[in-house]
């Protein structure tokens, strides 16, 4: 695919996946239980990912050694994050979220460097510090959020990019052994499921989706799709033209989510908060790796 090619895919896939912060506030604009949600995007993932196992004619492994991983990443990829986002996305504006979202690599960068598989920069420590100075511009001044009560809304919020970072620093630190990202996905969408019914259940957090549906329906149904697809996206476009590239969508995902935000929730944001984006971008574009390799000769 030409450049230009790869480059539209890039802006598509951050648009799509901008889209899933305004559509998770208008899932939980019901009244819905943030277990019930996970069950059915859990549910949901599980119904587009198997045929895609099934047209590459692969299987599921499930030895020990696999479904352990599934489990982990169940967890700390699904159902603490979505768990925590879910619960505050009922308080925080959606483009408040997707600007919190971006601390992911904020929080991946300290923890490689932790176990050794990043070399210490002072200009990427110094994205790090931007990304810590954009909440501290959401959540010091008065002025910066509707309500000053929604700042402990904002710091709860914060462990959802920070288990996304454990995620991804755990599989880069000891892989996914013989699985394809796929896999992978799926095994973790079927334990999670396994882990979130019951709980739903036995809470009263169950969401019964034979009953006619509105717009949180229709949002929860759009956010997984698109999130499932997006990942899949994802992972064949670091394929295509390297990780750097395609780690470029982290800005392409905080614009699009506030945008999407104002065009779809008329949300709009005081001073505090467009500083706070400019700065959590400045981060992000020295966090980011830089590669001299060429978009052509990446794998």
């Amino acid at each position: 695919m030409p450049h230009i090619g790869l480059f539209l895919v890039l802006v598509a896939l951050g648009a799509g996946w901008g889209m899933s912060q305004p559509l998770t506030k208008i899932a939980v604009s019901s009244g819905h239980g943030y277990l019930g949600l996970i069950v059915w995007q859990l549910a949901m993932a599980v119904a587009l990912l198997t045929p895609i196992i099934l047209i590459r004619r692969k299987s599921l492994p499930l030895a020990p050694r696999y479904l352990w991983r599934y489990g982990l990443i169940a967890l700390v990829g699904t159902l603490i994050p979505n768990s925590i986002s879910y619960q505050a996305a009922v308080h925080l504006p959606a483009g408040v979220m997707a600007l919190i979202m971006s601390l992911v690599a904020m929080f991946a960068l300290p923890m490689a460097l932790g176990i050794g598989m990043e070399r210490f920069s002072p200009l990427r420590a110094l994205g790090v510090l931007l990304g810590a100075i954009a909440i501290l511009l959401l959540v010091g001044p008065k002025a910066s959020l509707p309500d000053p009560a929604l700042t402990i809304w904002v710091l709860f919020a914060a462990i959802t990019p920070f288990m996304y970072a454990v995620e991804g620093t755990w599989v880069a630190r000891f892989g996914m052994l013989d699985l394809d990202a796929t896999q992978m996905l799926l095994g973790a969408s079927i334990i999670g499921l396994i882990v979130a019914v019951p709980l739903a259940l036995t809470t009263g957090q169950w969401v019964d989706l034979s009953q006619s549906w509105a717009a949180p329906e229709f949002a929860l149904l759009a956010s997984s799709v698109i999130n499932t697809t997006a990942y899949v996206t994802y992972l064949w476009l670091i394929g295509r033209a390297g990780s750097v590239f395609a780690s470029q969508v982290a800005y392409l995902v905080t614009g699009f989510g506030v945008l999407w935000s104002i065009l779809l929730l008329d949300e709009g944001y005081s001073g505090w908060v467009w500083a706070a984006m400019a700065v959590m971008m400045a981060g992000l574009f020295l966090v980011t790796p830089r590669s001299n390799t060429p978009l052509a000769e990446r794998p």
